[in-house]
């Protein structure tokens, strides 16, 4: 005959502490959860409208964090470099991901720093492992696209005015940062592989950054694809021009600094945002988001 188990067994008393201990924890466990998806859960849309300060201050914070990124990697060891441009990626991008409507100058900030990191991983993929740039612009397009594809896919649209969940922010983000490396090895490729030099790569880049408006406007191109196409050569276009600025003449630029060059720009961008942040001129209103999403 089997002998139960007794009430005072210390296993017994084990299972049960456990068991009450693990229902007693639980519930806060799931609340705490409950609350940070509600604290990361968007209550609006987390980008800016696009108008065209947007496209400005776009421009301007890629060739800061080109000239940033240059002066930090020649003026520091590249790794404490390297190291304090992913710092700061991370505050940024944590400040942005835990915000739940779209503030200036916390969303500016992300791409400042997107930009300063973004130059940086290009740059090691040339000069630390000794890609190509030819290579590393295929590369990163082919990366560009898989994020795309997959975003697509899950999202069913690749609208930027459609950033009102937690994953569809996580694809934007991975996005942007895809294009800010693409751009950078794009950039450098026009200018020191082909040649042509850090001005014309940025006259060149402008032209074609340019056309999506011009064909948005003259032949209804899609909205989304107009929007993304500019978005890419925003880098090439604004790192071109601040590579010519700052670096030396021997370089084929002004030799203005890259330090000098990247003060100039911050207070800019600073100046710009601060006039956002004031007249919120670029938050979005619901009909330009609706015209958009009804493209996709």
């Amino acid at each position: 005959m089997t002998e139960s188990p007794s009430p005072l067994d210390p296993d017994t008393d084990s299972a049960l502490v456990g068991t009450n201990a693990w229902a007693a924890t639980y519930p806060r466990i799931r609340s705490v959860a409950m609350l940070l998806w509600q604290r990361i859960t968007p209550v609006a849309t987390k980008v800016p409208e696009i108008t065209v300060l947007f496209w400005v201050i776009k421009v301007l914070t890629t060739a800061m964090g080109e000239a940033t990124s240059d002066f930090l990697v020649f003026q520091i060891d590249p790794v404490i470099a390297v190291i304090l441009g992913a710092v700061g990626l991370a505050i940024a991008m944590a400040l942005q991901l835990l915000a739940r409507r779209y503030i200036p100058a916390i969303y500016w900030l992300a791409v400042a720093m997107v930009a300063v990191f973004g130059t940086m991983g290009a740059d090691v993929v040339h000069i630390g492992l000794g890609v190509p740039y030819v290579v590393s612009t295929v590369f990163f397009s082919l990366c560009l696209a898989v994020i795309f594809c997959i975003w697509y896919l899950t999202e069913r649209t690749l609208s930027i005015h459609s950033i009102y969940t937690p994953r569809r922010e996580l694809f934007y983000w991975a996005t942007v940062m895809a294009t800010f490396a693409l751009g950078t090895a794009a950039g450098d490729m026009t200018a020191s592989t082909m040649g042509l030099g850090y001005f014309t790569s940025g006259v060149m880049f402008g032209i074609l950054f340019v056309l999506p408006a011009l064909g948005y406007r003259l032949i209804r191109l899609n909205p989304i694809l107009a929007f993304w196409i500019a978005y890419v050569l925003t880098r090439p276009f604004g790192a071109s021009f601040a590579d010519w600025a700052g670096k030396a003449q021997n370089l084929s630029g002004l030799g203005l600094g890259t330090g000098g060059v990247s003060v100039v720009l911050t207070i800019v961008i600073v100046i710009l945002v601060g006039y956002l942040t004031v007249t919120r001129k670029d938050v979005e209103r619901a009909g330009s988001a609706a015209s958009e999403i009804s493209a996709r």
